[in-house]
């Protein structure tokens, strides 16, 4: 089995949850109940073409037409649940934030955009956050200080309180591409 490439690797590491959550229903339809409100949700909050393949997934297809028209992002996700469900040990870890280089961009332009008000990239963003505080670790941490960055804090010593090193690095990261959106 091929490895997954790092980029889809970063993406992985930040929907850790959801993308453990679908392969153990796969493998156990009798927590499919529990996934159920999560994909709701999602579905709710713009992501219909990844919550599709999700649901086709779920249904049995392990087909790779299933990237087909996905961003990035969801294609990502996708690939990693089907490069998972083939092989576990491919399966991201919840305990550890991804590679700022990677992490970094995307979920600074996410709270940029909630925090100038973008109703979807806020419900996304809490969608993720209550993804990332049920890890351990820095990525449980990252999702604590979500909230406090769409609100605009920029404070590194109050954002990275209890984290390691790998965290503080990742929201140093964000910090800057948060900076760069919005130069003074």
């Amino acid at each position: 089995m091929a490895k997954l490439p790092e980029k889809t690797k970063q993406i992985a590491k930040v929907h850790a949850q959801l993308i453990n959550s679908v392969v153990m229903a796969c493998h156990n339809k009798a927590i499919l109940p529990q996934l159920e409100p999560v994909l709701k949700s999602s579905e709710e909050n713009g992501w219909v073409a990844l919550i599709s393949r999700i649901r086709k997934i779920l249904a049995g297809s392990r087909n790779s037409k299933l990237l087909v028209g996905l961003d990035d992002e969801d294609a990502g996700i996708v690939l990693s649940i089907l490069v998972g469900l083939q092989d576990s040990t491919q399966l991201p870890t919840m305990d550890e934030p991804a590679d700022s280089k990677f992490a970094a961009p995307g979920l600074a332009k996410m709270i940029d955009a909630a925090e100038k008000g973008d109703v979807k990239a806020l419900s996304t963003l809490a969608d993720m956050a209550e993804q990332m505080v049920s890890a351990t670790g820095d990525m449980r941490q990252l999702g604590g200080i979500i909230q406090a960055m769409v609100n605009g804090e920029r404070d590194l010593k109050i954002l990275t309180r209890k984290m390691d090193e790998k965290g503080i690095k990742l929201v140093e990261s964000l910090l800057e591409e948060l900076a760069q959106l919005n130069p003074q």
